[in-house]
C-alpha cells in the first residue's frame, strides 16, 4: 500500500468517525429537545423511534419540523395580551368559571363582555360578508389565512382588497408559507400594485426561517377598522366560500363579531404580522380612532391565541375543562378527530355517566389517513354510549365544540394533535346563552343530515385494516 493510499484510507477513517461522533451528539441535542418540549406522550415517542433507529433521517427531520414553542413569541405575546386589559370585562360568574380560568392561566386573555355575533353558516354568507366588510373598510383590513384559493373565490377577494388600498386604506394579508405557497407569489401582485401589503408566515422554500418548518399558521382571521372582525374555519378559496352554491363546497362555520373582542383578535394578527415582516407591534397599531362603539352587545367573549406563541396550552386546556365541567351535554364537530389520552378519556367518562356526548365528523373527509387514525377513537365512544354521528352531504369541516346550553367555542382549531399542540390557532368561546342557543340550532341542522356510525363488521382483509389504522395511529402526533 502506497503512503497516498494510507493517507485516504486514515483520512476516510477519521471523517467516518468525526460523522458517527456528530451523528451521536446532534441526536443527543435532539432527544434533549425533543423532552423538554413537553410533547404529547404519542408524538414524543413517535419522534423518539426516529432519531434512535434511523437517526440520520430521524434526527435532521426533528431539526427541522420537531419544535413547539417559540419564546421569542411567548414573551412578546405576553406583552401584547396586556395591551387590551383595559376593555371591559365579563361577568363575575362567567371570569370565574373553571375553564375560563384555565384558559387564562395558560396564556389567553380574560373573557370580556360588550360583543355581538352574527353565525356566518354558509359558503355564501360567508363570502359576502368579508366581501361587505372589506368594501366599508375606511381605515384599516388585516386579513390572515392558511389557504388563498386561485380561483374565482381568491381572485374576487384580491381584487376587493385592491381596490380599497387604492383608495387609501391600509391592507395587510398574511399567508401561511406552506397553505398559500404559490397563492402568495405573483396572484397577489394586484393586491402588491395598488399599495397593500402581502406577507407569507415562515416561508418554506426556500427554507428560510430560523424556526421549525412544521409550525405552521392555521389562523382564520379578518379585521376591519378595529370595528369588526370574521373568524372561523373558513381558508379564502372555493371550497369554502363563494359568491354561488357549489356542490363541492365544505360544510363550515364562522361567525361576524362586533365589540371589544375585536381589538384582541386584532392583537393577534399584529403579533403575528410583525413577526412574519420584523415591524414592531407598535408600528402596527392604527393611529385613528376606531368608529366603532365601546359595546355592541351583550356577548361574552373569550378570544383564545394558542399554538407556538404562547406559553401554556390554552385552546386544548380550555377544551378539557368545558368538557369536564359539562353536565348534560358535550357536542363536538370536527373534520378531523385524532385526540389525546386526556381528551379521549373525558370524553369517555362522560358518555359512560349517561351524558349526551355527540361527536359529528365527516363520514370521508379530505384527508384519508386521518380517517383510518380516527377509527380506535370512534368505536371506543360508540361502545361508551357516545352518539358518533358521521356528515353525509360531503366534507364537514367546521370546528365547534358545545357545551350545556352555557358555553360554545369555534375556530380554526381542529380536534387532533396537530391543531391542539402545534400549530398557531385562533378560538373564541362564547358565555352567552342567546349565542349558545344559535350555536346549537346550527348543530341540530347538521344533524338532520347525518347518519349514525356504526362500527366495521369484520372483513377477510381485517388484518390490513388493523395495519393501517395502527400505523396512521404511530403517524397521527405527526400529522
Amino acid at each position: 500500500m502506497t503512503q497516498e493510499e494510507v493517507t485516504e484510507v486514515v483520512t476516510t477513517s477519521l471523517w467516518s468517525h468525526l460523522l458517527t461522533v456528530g451523528g451521536f451528539v446532534l441526536a443527543v441535542f435532539a432527544i434533549a429537545r425533543l423532552i423538554s418540549e413537553k410533547k404529547q406522550p404519542g408524538n414524543t415517542i413517535a419522534w423518539l423511534l426516529g432519531i434512535v433507529l434511523i437517526p440520520y433521517v430521524g434526527v435532521p427531520l426533528y431539526l427541522l419540523l420537531g419544535g413547539r414553542k417559540i419564546q421569542q413569541l411567548v414573551s412578546r405575546k405576553r406583552r401584547v395580551s396586556l395591551h387590551l386589559m383595559g376593555a371591559p370585562p365579563a361577568s363575575a360568574a362567567t371570569r370565574l368559571l373553571p375553564a375560563a380560568r384555565a384558559i387564562v392561566a395558560n396564556g389567553a386573555a380574560e373573557p370580556i363582555g360588550g360583543n355581538r355575533l352574527k353565525l356566518l353558516t354558509s359558503g355564501e354568507d360567508a363570502f359576502a360578508s368579508i366581501i361587505a366588510e372589506i368594501r366599508n373598510a375606511r381605515h384599516t383590513i388585516n386579513i390572515t389565512t392558511f389557504i388563498l384559493g386561485r380561483e374565482e373565490t381568491g381572485r374576487a377577494i384580491i381584487d376587493a382588497l385592491a381596490e380599497r388600498a387604492r383608495a387609501g386604506v391600509k391592507v395587510r394579508l398574511l399567508l401561511d408559507g406552506l397553505g398559500s405557497f404559490i397563492a402568495s407569489r405573483s396572484f397577489c401582485n394586484t393586491l402588491r400594485e395598488a399599495g397593500g401589503e402581502v406577507v407569507r408566515f415562515m416561508p418554506v422554500a426556500p427554507l428560510s426561517t430560523r424556526y421549525s418548518a412544521n409550525l405552521r399558521n392555521h389562523r382564520k382571521l379578518a379585521v376591519f377598522d378595529d370595528c369588526a372582525a370574521i373568524v372561523g374555519g373558513r381558508n379564502l378559496a372555493r371550497d369554502y366560500m363563494g359568491a354561488t352554491p357549489w356542490s363541492k363546497r365544505f360544510a363550515d362555520f364562522g361567525a361576524l363579531i362586533h365589540g371589544p373582542a375585536v381589538g384582541l383578535i386584532n392583537e393577534i394578527f399584529y403579533a403575528d404580522w410583525s413577526h412574519a415582516s420584523s415591524q414592531s407591534v407598535e408600528s402596527l397599531r392604527p393611529t385613528v380612532e376606531p368608529l366603532c362603539p365601546v359595546a355592541a352587545g351583550t356577548g361574552e367573549l373569550q378570544v383564545i391565541a394558542s399554538g407556538p406563541d404562547v406559553e401554556g396550552d390554552p385552546l386544548y386546556e380550555g377544551i378539557v375543562s368545558l368538557i369536564q365541567e359539562a353536565e348534560h351535554s358535550v357536542w363536538i364537530i370536527t373534520p378531523y378527530f385524532i385526540p389525546d389520552e386526556v381528551l379521549q378519556r373525558s370524553l369517555l367518562v362522560k358518555a359512560r355517566a349517561g351524558k349526551d356526548v355527540t361527536l359529528m365528523v365527516p363520514a370521508r373527509s379530505n384527508h384519508k389517513i386521518t380517517d383510518y387514525a380516527r377509527r380506535q377513537y370512534l368505536r371506543e365512544l360508540h361502545a361508551a354510549g357516545a352518539r358518533v354521528l358521521l356528515y353525509e352531504p360531503g366534507m364537514l369541516h367546521a370546528k365547534a365544540l358545545v357545551i350545556d346550553d352555557r358555553a360554545a367555542l369555534f375556530g380554526s382549531a381542529n380536534f387532533d394533535l396537530r391543531s391542539l399542540f402545534v400549530n398557531f390557532e385562533i378560538g373564541i368561546v362564547s358565555y352567552s346563552p342567546d349565542d349558545v342557543a344559535m350555536m346549537r340550532q346550527w348543530v341540530g341542522d347538521l344533524i338532520r343530515v347525518c347518519r349514525a356510525y356504526t362500527p366495521r363488521k369484520r372483513s377477510p382483509y381485517r388484518i390490513l385494516s388493523s395495519l393501517a389504522e395502527e400505523l396512521s395511529r404511530l403517524l397521527a402526533p405527526l400529522l
